[in-house]
């Protein structure tokens, strides 16, 4: 059995007895699902679900997509932040004034804003998911019962069992025809593309190594004083989701939430998943600092012909800063993206290395004017309505849960200390957030501060679950 099919199988397998099926999709047994079908002439209305930056732009990008796929409109918002909603909504109004008709009474604050966005919907709407991880599946559930179509953001799960409840969940959204879309816009990078296709052709030759980096200054700073935030932002559940980035139950860590690009992308030249994991990692200069990560990761993940992807990490400031993903063959070499950022710039190289001479680069074609990337996540939108109008098949979620997956695979090798494999991952036991379905304003954090203020973090050798 290849990778490939080793992976799909642990995907679909039944993880409970029949008499102990998750609730995820107990909760949706007896319902008439409605299928979906293409809305090729209709306006598709819009519930955008979490208005921070990274859900503005998502919400931007919609608005933005080709008259081509129909009209459509931003309809609904919600976030547990009041803040939040009013800079997104400021910012989208302004940006797409004609587009945005989101009234004060489809505007909703609180854990339950996500049932209030999508209720104002009809089935064949958009509902954009761009809270913390953490809630994906609760939302996802929501949106499935209601036939909506979904963009959800990366990562999708950050432990086993959310990934296990994703994936069953998700078998419910196929049976009717959900078109999803799953935030790792470096898969719709044109760049990219034109370099995957070359390397299956066999213009590297045999892949030797990938190597991901990301090597920057502090992507987050934190403190345990809770001063600058309004009272009711100083309970550990508020300011915890306020900075979703320190907290692993949220969004499995700052390893998980800026490092999966770099690994999804790598995974996906090699046209394999990793099958195990071996890390280490250290923590750096901290002071009164309380949030959950390491400050640096150094990752080595073997996929099933033994060949190796190395991912270094830090996020540290004054040091050597470095934003790339590489392959190395033994025809050559390849810059898969960066230097610098989501940049792509792929290109072949006849040598081991970026200084050997060059065998092709995306855009240089014929020696005329150099072809200019287009932006890939506006791209991925462009997919996704192009599904939704003309009724194609879309559904990135089974890709976007091994990838978080194989993400949470090395974050946790680092962590505990120990060797972790993808079966171990996926069926691992231990839920970071019991009962996050059931939150509200006022519950207590499924994560506690410690007596000073500070939360758990890891101890490689020492603690063998994350927390």
């Amino acid at each position: 059995m290849n990778n490939q099919e080793i992976l799909s199988s642990l995907s679909r397998r039944k993880f409970v007895s029949n008499t102990g099926r998750m609730a995820t999709v107990g909760a949706l047994a007896g319902l008439t699902l409605p299928t979906v079908h293409g809305k090729s002439g209709e306006e598709t209305k819009l519930a955008l679900v979490g208005c921070g930056g990274r859900g503005t732009g998502a919400a931007s990008n919609a608005l933005s997509v080709s008259q081509a796929f129909g009209p459509r409109k931003l309809f609904a918002m919600a976030d547990i932040f009041q803040y939040r909603l009013d800079q997104s909504y400021n910012g989208l109004s302004k940006k797409h004034k004609e587009l945005v008709d989101v009234s004060p009474d489809r505007k909703f604050i609180g854990f339950d804003g996500y049932q209030k966005a999508m209720d104002v919907l009809d089935p064949g709407d958009i509902v954009i998911f761009t809270t913390p991880c953490a809630f994906r599946w609760v939302h996802y559930q929501y949106a499935i019962k209601r036939g909506l179509n979904v963009f959800m953001e990366k990562p999708v799960t950050p432990d086993g069992p959310s990934s296990r409840k994703i994936l069953e969940l998700n078998e419910e959204a196929k049976k009717i025809n959900l078109k999803v879309g799953v935030g790792l816009m470096c898969r719709h990078s044109q760049a990219r593309k034109e370099l995957k296709d070359r390397i299956d052709n066999g213009e590297l030759g045999e892949l030797l190594y990938l190597k991901a980096v990301r090597m920057q200054g502090r992507l987050i700073g934190w403190d345990k004083r809770k001063q600058e935030t309004p009272d009711k932002d100083k309970t550990d559940l508020m300011y915890q989701i306020k900075n979703f980035h320190g907290f692993l139950w949220l969004s499995g860590g700052v390893y998980s939430d800026f490092n999966i690009h770099n690994i999804d992308e790598c995974c996906w030249m090699k046209g394999m998943w990793p099958v195990k994991a071996q890390a280490m990692g250290g923590r750096h200069y901290r002071g009164d600092e309380i949030d959950q990560n390491l400050d640096s990761y150094s990752v080595e993940y073997t996929f099933p012909d033994e060949t190796k992807l190395y991912f270094q990490g830090r996020s540290m400031n004054k040091c050597y800063q470095e934003f790339a993903s590489h392959a190395n063959g033994t025809k050559g070499y390849a810059l898969i993206s960066g230097p610098g950022g989501h940049r792509s710039q792929a290109r072949i190289h006849k040598g081991q290395g970026p200084d050997s001479d060059l065998a092709w680069m995306f855009g240089q074609n014929g020696g005329g004017r150099p072809e200019r990337e287009t932006n890939p996540y506006q791209d991925e939108w462009e997919y996704l309505m192009d599904a939704i109008k003309n009724d194609k098949p879309h559904n990135e979620v089974e890709r976007g849960v091994k990838a978080s997956v194989v993400t949470s695979m090395g974050r946790m090798a680092a962590h505990v200390g120990n060797e972790v494999t993808y079966d171990q991952m996926l069926n691992c036991s231990h839920d970071f957030a019991p009962g996050v379905e059931n939150l509200t304003m006022d519950s207590e954090s499924p994560l506690l501060a410690n007596a000073d203020g500070s939360y758990p973090i890891p101890q490689p050798g020492m603690k063998k679950t994350e927390y």
